[in-house]
């Protein structure tokens, strides 16, 4: 069978085009493509399969990739032909067919069956379009200008059959010899008729005068109008914080259930949740953290239902077990520590009585088999954390470095810790298919789960058990100071060892992906930013003011020389502390700062050894009552301009962040803070941008490639000018949250957002609307007089009129998904509010360890009875076009 591909490229001396098939039994083959007239590239390539994916990739002369498709092409060929005349486009990842074609398509279309292509006996050209489309009533059709495309008719049109999600053929016999010229059309099956045509130039294909040969015509890029795209509304509420009649004191994954009936009533089509995966370090309220998971694939048992489960309790525990569920389901806030203690007393005591007929059950143990390699290996965790009282490994007795034939006896039955292995693996298993249950459910509503991917991992998980060589373990990860917190954040995390993740191309993010697509049509990723740059402490800082980026291109030492920049390490990588700072910091209590300082020949003080870095501080206080000057002394240890690396055997400097507002700044001379200042304007807003977009690219794609799942990226903070740039080139969907507005405006418009976006008037991250309201006086009145359009001076509390307006103006504009928190709903209705403004916050940021413990003030039964309440969101979203 003989393939000609031809393809429209225009490129610049040098470079040319590259032809890459993939082989289904070895590596892909690359064919090198010839240049013609008027930047057409053709190959010729002999083939013998029914079926073909294949991209192109530019290069340069000496054989570097300068660009390539990120999503590749599939072409099926007709049986009755041996050579087809192909016809490409450039295939990019942000055409709506590659970011549309996805999860949410086939979770709203699951009755769809691809239609047969009618068979023609004779035809020149088969034309093919990848076209998602999200209206039940809605198909492709061809018109163009020729007599057999109809002359441009709208009656004599061309239909199209989608032969499988979102992509829609048409054989067609063309006779005339001439330049064919056509555009596809949307035809409405209601209506019999066409309803709309894209728009832009005519597109054109030539005449087919080869009798034995097959024209395909592969176009891409349906042009839709803005109303014609995919729109959406969603709730997000963390399943923690779902409340219903029979819950016991937190959110399960049963009761996702009866959210997709709330969904359905309010016609929303999106339900997005918080990570819900295992967080069990040492089952404190600690743990309540959704973002420090024990595994990356292991599902938290705060969210089982011990009604659910394949077994019942013994019936001499019905009462117990009902009364302290009554207990905790009656409380306003979660009790994270009791719930748990008791969800995992009555798991014991049903696997124990039950345990014979488990290890009989074959889909528990087809589960095992097909889990096998995170599961053993998280059950092995399991037992030893709760054997030794800690998740930290490098303080175990036994097996503090994980070796895999050491562990796999965990399995084995004669094993003294087989039971409580298996007790873990099984409770998996009962989360597994409980959380199946109410994705089908959902799904079965035409709603579609949002997921998060957090960016990190906890320190002492079992990834970093199992796979230290994957992590900066020396390492922690956070993020630079913002409006929420001037110290930055310091999560904690150990950062990634990206070189070695690459060397098997991204596997261990793929088997993550992986693993969430099982659940989720759509994920959410925390902190984005990290795949271009992470913000990194040594273990040494316990504050995020002492990080700096990485990868980074850092200061070296000849960079002060030629900046004429007079460095002195102790003057600028130590905190700077003189007579005058001590006053500042500590005022009469100065004195008491002394004992951990030493003075220098010159007057100013440097640190005692014992005391010299944040975590020295942080470790010596830890043992002694509460001491105020203990933050203080932490804060001055942070005066410093320079933070330092090691890097491949030579010290590089980075300027610490905010280094403007460091009292060492103000101490230096005129000429030396301008010289910084300028080398601070360099290294943080001008140098790093094309490094950043080299390394996210490097990882992004290969990552994304392994999903089906519609991406969204969490891009708030300190954003590099080329984020924006990579998301939309790999269509991610950003992140729009009216009250943290990229650059220096005060709000972000919504009426501003493009298609590509998720726009929102909060996040689990901020205070509630409600809440918000109250903070700053004067930034509600600018935003009550200049954001809502109203007159006069603003209300002291956000009342359901202002409320609703905010909501409108997020659902009527051209972003693709307008998702709201649950309290912001409720906000909308003064009887659905909830009395205590204070418990509805989610998370502070500036509060690290935070308590994660918010409730629904009501149940979910209550507002699915809401019918007044439905029927206005629904109409909403119906009106805005987001149904």
């Amino acid at each position: 069978m003989k393939l000609y591909f031809n393809i429209e490229y225009h490129t610049k001396p040098g470079e040319k085009l590259e032809l890459i098939i993939d082989e289904k039994d070895s590596a892909p083959r690359s064919h090198s493509m010839f240049h013609t007239e008027n930047g057409l590239w053709k190959c010729e390539v002999d083939y013998f399969s029914k079926s073909i994916d294949y991209k192109y990739q530019l290069t340069d002369d000496r054989k570097n990739v300068l660009r390539e498709e990120f999503v590749k092409h599939g072409l099926n060929f007709p049986h009755n032909y041996k050579e087809f005349l192909i016809f490409d486009e450039w295939n990019n990842k942000n055409f709506p067919e590659n970011y549309l074609n996805n999860k949410i398509l086939r979770n709203k279309f699951t009755q769809l069956k691809p239609q047969k292509l009618p068979s023609l006996k004779k035809h020149t050209h088969l034309f093919r379009i990848e076209a998602p489309i999200y209206n039940h009533d809605w198909e492709i059709a061809l018109v163009g200008n020729t007599s057999s495309l109809g002359n441009w008719s709208y009656e004599n049109f061309i239909h199209l059959s989608q032969t499988d999600f979102g992509i829609w053929e048409a054989s067609v016999e063309i006779p005339e010899v001439q330049l064919i010229q056509y555009k596809y059309a949307i035809f409405d099956k209601a209506q019999q008729k066409i309803v709309d045509v894209e728009s832009g130039a005519n597109r054109s294909t030539v005449p087919n005068t080869q009798k034995d040969v097959l024209q395909i015509v592969a176009d891409h890029y349906f042009k839709f109008k803005s109303y014609q795209m995919y729109h959406d509304a969603g709730v997000a509420v963390p399943v923690f914080s779902l409340r219903t009649e029979n819950g016991f004191g937190v959110g399960e994954f049963s009761d996702i259930k009866k959210l997709g009936d709330w969904a359905n009533e309010t016609s929303l089509g999106i339900i997005q949740i918080l990570p819900i995966n295992d967080t069990t370090a040492n089952y404190s309220w600690t743990d309540s953290y959704p973002y420090a998971a024990v595994s990356v694939y292991a599902l938290h048992p705060q969210y089982i239902s011990i009604e659910n489960l394949d077994f019942k309790l013994p019936k001499d525990l019905v009462d117990e077990y009902q009364a302290e569920r009554n207990e905790l389901n009656a409380l306003e806030l979660v009790d994270y520590e009791k719930m748990i203690s008791a969800k995992w007393k009555y798991l014991k005591i049903i696997f124990n009585t039950e345990k014979e007929s488990i290890y009989k059950d074959r889909s528990f143990k087809k589960f095992i088999k097909d889990n096998e390699e995170w599961l053993l290996s998280y059950s092995a965790f399991c037992v030893l954390r709760d054997k030794y009282k800690t998740p930290n490994f490098n303080t175990w007795k036994t097996h503090k470095k994980y070796i895999a034939g050491k562990v796999a006896p965990f399995f084995s039955a004669k094993n003294k810790d087989y039971d409580a292995s298996m007790l873990h693996a099984w409770v998996q298993f009962q989360l597994h298919k409980q959380l199946k249950d109410a994705v089908e459910y959902v799904h079965s509503l035409g709603i579609s789960l949002k997921g998060d991917l957090p960016i990190g991992i906890y320190r002492y998980s079992v990834e970093a058990w199992t796979e230290p060589e994957l992590f900066g373990m020396d390492f922690q990860a956070g993020a630079p100071p913002d409006q929420f917190t001037e110290i930055g954040q310091n999560w904690e995390f150990p950062t990634y060892n990206w070189e070695a993740m690459k060397n098997d191309n991204y596997q261990w993010w793929k088997n993550r992906f992986k693993a969430l697509e099982q659940y989720f049509d759509a994920m959410r990723i925390d902190h984005i930013l990290g795949f271009f740059r992470i913000w990194r402490m040594p273990i040494s800082a316990t504050q995020g003011i002492l990080g700096y980026f990485y990868p980074a291109i850092p200061v070296v030492l000849d960079e002060f020389k030629a900046r004429h920049i007079p460095f002195d390490f102790d003057r600028y990588c130590k905190p700077f502390i003189n007579d005058q700072i001590l006053w500042r910091y500590f005022g009469e209590e100065n004195f008491r700062a002394l004992e951990f300082l030493i003075k220098n020949p010159d007057g100013t003080y440097q640190f005692k050894e014992e005391f010299g870095t944040q975590r020295k501080l942080t470790d010596h206080f830890s043992k002694l009552p509460k001491d105020k000057i203990a933050e203080k002394l932490i804060s001055l240890c942070a005066n410093v301009l320079f933070v330092i690396e090691e890097k491949d055997g030579e010290t590089v400097y980075h300027p610490r962040f905010n280094i403007l507002k460091t009292e060492s700044y103000q101490y230096l001379s005129d000429w030396e803070r301008e010289s910084i200042y300028e080398l601070y304007q360099d290294y943080f807003y001008k140098r790093q941008d094309h490094l950043w977009k080299e390394k996210a690219m490097e990882k992004l794609p290969a990552i994304l490639s392994s999903t089906d799942m519609l991406i969204c990226g969490e891009d708030l903070g300190l954003v590099p000018d080329c984020v924006p740039e990579v998301m939309d080139e790999l269509a991610i969907i950003a992140l729009k949250v009216q009250r943290m507005p990229p650059g220096n405006l005060s709000f972000y418009n919504p009426q501003e957002a493009t298609y590509l976006n998720v726009v929102t008037a909060s996040s689990h991250d901020s205070s509630t609307l409600r809440q918000w309201w109250k903070e700053n006086e004067v930034l509600t009145q600018t935003y009550f007089n200049q954001q809502l359009n109203q007159y006069g001076k603003a209300p002291d509390d956000l009342n359901p009129y202002l409320a609703e307006i905010i909501m409108k103006q997020h659902l009527y504009n051209d972003a693709m998904l307008a998702i709201f928190p649950i309290q912001e709903f409720l906000a909308t209705e003064e009887s659905l509010t909830n009395p205590n403004m204070n418990n509805e916050r989610i998370n502070d940021p500036s509060v690290f360890p935070h308590y994660w413990r918010y409730r629904m003030h009501l149940n979910i039964e209550n507002l699915i009875e809401n019918s007044e309440f439905n029927n206005k969101i629904s109409n909403w979203i119906k009106d805005s076009g987001r149904e």
